[in-house]
């Protein structure tokens, strides 16, 4: 029993920083579930939940929050979606504009 007693001080001792380190990270750092499901998580299994808190459910250092949360992005928040659509209106303003010169052209009466 007393060679227990140190075994479930550290299982304790992890399980608080691990709930602590939890609590004091930013949502949009958290991968995977929410936030609120990590806490239980880790309380409910200690030493399995504690691990996988530190080695799937953070951000780590190096890594940017916006990839943490992969999925599609919509198409307002896309920059390359927004560029494309600016490029196509500019091509469709110039084809527009072309095309009423060719009309101003043609009823123009020939000069001789």
């Amino acid at each position: 029993m007393t060679r227990l007693i140190p075994v479930l001080v550290l299982i304790v001792a992890f399980t608080i920083f691990s709930v602590a380190h939890l609590a004091l990270t930013p949502r949009e750092q958290v991968r995977g579930i929410p936030k609120q499901a990590w806490i239980v998580f880790v309380i409910l299994v200690p030493i399995v939940g504690g691990v996988m808190w530190f080695a799937v459910g953070r951000v780590r250092a190096g890594e940017s929050p916006r990839s943490a949360r992969r999925g599609p992005i919509a198409p307002d928040d896309d920059p390359d979606f927004l560029r494309k659509l600016n490029r196509e209106k500019a091509m469709e303003d110039r084809i527009e504009q072309l095309e009423q010169e060719l009309r101003d052209l043609d009823d123009d009466p020939p000069k001789s």
